[in-house]
């Protein structure tokens, strides 16, 4: 099983918890040495615990494909794939490929890596993405790639981002054998919190003690993983049927289509 992100707040608490379910579990990280030191805080803890950590840039999808090609290398057939891994950043910027860097880790990298590793899923493999309670508010149209620095908001384009990856959820679903699934942690103390702004502080001391745990925050996607449910919506400790806006929503196979299309012409196989 693989868990992006699996060096963050929600990232760590889902490695913990599948392993202790008895999974093993491939921790993608963007830096390896702080992989390596949560993977052996969590040995200490679970010394049989199955846990190996390998690097992956979520803002460079050469970094992605490099990592579903270590992947096949190694013949590794997967029971599940948890893309956990997100930003938000403060400002705009723009990854190598040249996209936005909240679209492009958020959704971009995401789509590209499911999409190559559908291969290695087994029949009833467990694809859970991790959406946001900012979708409500978000909208996805049609230049949502072409996004300029005057269109940059740090809310709205990190909820635009998590919409698209919602979107695809439900498209992905349409097409797969497999369990897909969303999780939304719901707000969750970590350092996605901080937003780099002038109240961060008066937030932490009146808002902070109010949010979930990140233990919390994980037990969505955690369910996500061991369900027997089909697109499903997992928030808190139960899952419901995804809301009929989103299903009805008319840029779902329009967004497929167009992703996939662009990562070809950047020289993916999908």
């Amino acid at each position: 099983m693989i868990i992006t992100g699996a060096t963050g707040s929600i990232g760590s608490e889902a490695v913990r918890a599948m392993a202790k379910k008895g999974h093993a579990v491939i921790m993608a990280c963007r830096n390896v040495e702080k992989g390596e030191a949560v993977k052996q805080r969590l040995l200490e803890e679970n010394p049989s615990a199955r846990l190996q950590v390998m690097q992956v840039d979520m803002a460079s999808l050469k970094s992605v494909n490099r990592f579903v090609e270590s992947l096949k290398d190694q013949g590794v057939a997967l029971s599940g794939l948890f893309n956990n891994a997100g930003v938000m950043n403060r400002s705009f910027a723009l990854t190598e490929d040249g996209f936005e860097q909240t679209v492009a880790v958020n959704y971009l990298a995401p789509y590209l890596l499911t999409r190559r590793l559908m291969p290695l899923f087994l029949p009833d493999a467990h694809v859970v993405n991790m959406v946001s309670l900012t979708c409500h508010l978000a909208h996805v149209d049609r230049d949502f790639f072409d996004k300029k620095e005057d269109d940059f908001r740090q809310l709205g384009t990190y909820g635009d981002s998590k919409l698209a990856l919602l979107l695809f959820t439900i498209a992905l679903s349409k097409r797969a054998g497999f369990h897909v699934n969303m999780a939304d942690p719901g707000v969750v103390n970590s350092k996605m919190l901080h937003m780099s702004r002038w109240y961060d502080g008066l937030a932490d001391l009146l808002f902070r003690p109010f949010c979930k745990s990140p233990e919390k925050g994980a037990l969505p996607a955690v369910n996500a993983l061991t369900t027997d449910e089909r697109l499903r919506f997992f928030s808190g400790n139960r899952c419901k049927r995804v809301p009929r806006k989103y299903m009805d929503n008319p840029q779902i196979e329009w967004l497929w289509a167009t992703t996939e299309a662009l990562l070809q012409r950047q020289g993916f196989d999908l």
